[in-house]
C-alpha cells in the first residue's frame, strides 16, 4: 500500500493519481498543505512540494510527479503511458514538460494563488488583473491544444499517453477555479469530455476544496 501526500487542487498530485488509477495501483490519501511547511513533510521532501509517495515497507519516499510517474512506467506493465518509438516518447515527455512548466506557470499557479491561497492562507482579495492575465494565457494555450487535437486523437498521437494525463490534471484545476473559457475550443472540449467520463478520473472531479467552489458544470462530462 502506498500513502500519497497531496491536496485536492494540486495538479501534480492529480497527474499522479490519474496515472495510478489507470494502472490499477492502490493508494491511500494523506492530506498535506505544503504552504504550512511542516517539518515532517519537509523531511519527506526537502523541496516542500506535493506529491510525495510513501510505501508501508519503509522504502525511501518518492517525490516529484514526473519522477514518480516514470518510476511506475518502469515498474508496472499495465497501461503504458510513455510508449512508441524513441521520437514518440520524446514528444510525450516534451508535452508533459509543457503542461507541468509553462501551463502551470502561466495559468494554474496564478489561479491557485489568487483564488485559493489568498482565500485560505492570507485571507486577502484576489488581484483581478492577475486573474484576467491567467485566463488570457489559458485561452492561448488551449489554442495550441486545439491544434494538437486537430491532428491527433490524443495530445501526442493516436493513443492516450502521459501527455493527456498531465493536460487533464492542469486543465481540471484551472477549470475548478473558473479560469477556463470553453467557447471556441471544440477539439479540446471534446477531448476533455472523454477524459471526464473515465472511471479513473471521476473521483478527482468529485472532490472539493474547502471554501472554494467550482462552476456548476465542473464535474459533468456533458458541459
Amino acid at each position: 500500500m502506498w500513502h500519497l501526500h497531496q491536496f485536492t487542487l494540486c495538479p501534480f498530485s492529480r497527474k499522479l493519481r490519474f496515472l495510478m488509477a489507470e494502472k490499477g495501483i492502490v493508494y491511500e490519501l494523506v492530506r498535506e498543505s505544503p504552504w504550512d511547511a511542516r517539518d515532517e513533510f519537509l523531511h519527506l521532501n526537502p523541496a516542500g512540494m506535493t506529491p510525495v509517495l510513501v510505501a508501508e515497507d519503509g522504502s525511501p519516499p518518492l517525490a516529484d510527479s514526473q519522477a514518480i510517474c516514470e518510476y511506475f512506467e518502469e515498474t508496472v506493465d499495465q497501461f503504458p503511458l510513455i510508449s512508441g518509438s524513441a521520437f514518440a516518447r520524446a514528444e510525450i515527455r516534451r508535452l508533459v514538460a509543457w503542461f507541468d512548466q509553462i501551463v502551470y506557470r502561466d495559468v494554474v499557479a496564478p489561479l491557485l494563488n489568487e483564488r485559493m491561497i489568498k482565500r485560505i492562507v492570507s485571507r486577502t482579495s484576489p488581484d483581478a488583473g492577475a486573474l484576467r492575465d491567467a485566463m488570457r494565457k489559458a485561452n492561448t494555450h488551449m489554442d495550441y491544444m486545439d491544434y494538437l487535437l486537430d491532428h491527433h486523437s490524443w495530445m501526442a498521437g493516436g493513443t492516450m499517453s502521459l501527455a493527456d494525463v498531465a493536460a487533464a490534471a492542469h486543465i481540471s484545476v484551472a477549470d475548478y477555479l473558473g479560469g477556463i473559457d470553453w467557447e471556441g475550443h471544440r477539439p479540446t472540449k471534446r477531448w476533455y469530455a472523454g477524459i471526464k467520463s473515465r472511471p479513473s478520473f471521476r473521483p478527482l472531479l468529485a472532490e472539493r476544496m474547502e471554501v472554494v467552489t467550482p462552476p456548476k458544470y465542473y464535474d459533468q462530462p456533458d458541459f
